[in-house]
């Protein structure tokens, strides 16, 4: 996200939110999940639910990743691997150089959009009042989308961090709601949201790294990066895109899907492709020419 452009960096009233179809995003994102999983089941990918990385193992030869040990020591042997920037060790990334997002979760009693429906889904940009600092994204989610109980709401506020995540987002949060211990004796106040609850917190960005920031990555280990501050998901895609063409040069990326009808599966030429990527039951000791120097990780929340 960039820096508001010079007209916007004056003070400004709170824009006016956009009313999205809750419907139709919740069909959309539902039903590009469940047909990802299908097609990823119908050409051979496995998914390992529950397996959190501890290291990867790699030879020291080849300087290149052979493996890796889940947290019950199970080792999953494969020619590339893909992870995400936080699963890295401190001396990997200690050049690297990240950017940070302010964000802020709030709980609020009603929605910042004056409309006859409780149930909607509202996103606002709030322009930069200042030189330095950066537009505001606002996205408040109703009950109904099942990320908050009845009659009340759940809003996120995200912004490139100029400072820390409550000196960035505090005055907009001033601007559309109304503290829950607050008299209410102006009209103005009367009319806005009361603030139930709220979190401000920073979060790291490694969406514009270069590989080349990262010490002795093997080359062939891949790294994605966490959220961003956009709304959708348009770099996620690119950085997908890209990874792919280097993993896989001479395929297609995200083919069209082919007719069900049309897809032919045979089971005796399928097995030993699954068998041979199948994880081995324990992991064994090292040999001398291996290392898992690389880290033991976070486990991701579950």
């Amino acid at each position: 996200m960039s820096p508001a452009s010079p007209a916007a960096e004056s003070s400004e009233p709170p824009g006016k939110p956009e009313d999205i179809s809750r419907e139709s995003l919740r069909k959309e994102i539902k039903g590009n999940l469940m047909k990802s999983i299908r097609m990823c089941a119908v050409f051979g990918g496995i998914y390992c639910l529950r397996h959190s990385v501890q290291c990867l193992v790699v030879d020291k030869e080849s300087g290149k990743c052979k493996a890796i040990i889940d947290q019950y020591g199970q080792r999953i042997i494969s020619k590339h691997f893909l992870v995400e920037d936080s699963y890295l060790s401190e001396n990997t990334c200690s050049h690297v150089q990240y950017r940070q997002i302010s964000r802020a979760v709030l709980i609020t009693d009603r929605s910042v959009l004056k409309t006859d429906s409780d149930q909607q889904i509202s996103i606002l940009t709030v322009p930069a009042e200042e030189p330095g600092t950066f537009a505001v994204r606002v996205i408040e989610l109703c009950s109904s989308t099942m990320t908050c109980m009845k009659g009340s709401y759940l809003v996120h506020l995200t912004c490139t961090s100029s400072k820390t995540a409550r000196e960035d987002l505090e005055p907009v949060v001033q601007k559309l709601f109304t503290p829950y211990t607050e008299t209410e004796i102006e009209n103005e106040e009367i009319e806005k949201p009361r603030l139930l609850w709220g979190l401000y917190f920073n979060m790291r960005d490694s969406s514009d790294v270069s590989r080349n920031s990262y010490n002795d990555l093997p080359s062939n280990v891949y790294v994605c990066s966490g959220p961003d501050c956009a709304l959708g998901n348009d770099n996620a895609v690119k950085q997908a895109e890209a990874l792919f063409q280097q993993i896989c040069p001479n395929e297609d990326f995200c083919p069209p899907p082919p007719n069900p009808e049309d897809i032919i599966l045979d089971g005796d030429n399928l097995q030993p492709e699954a068998s041979e990527s199948s994880a081995l039951p324990e992991a064994n000791s090292e040999t001398p020419k291996e290392s898992s120097n690389l880290k033991n990780p976070e486990e991701p929340s579950k």
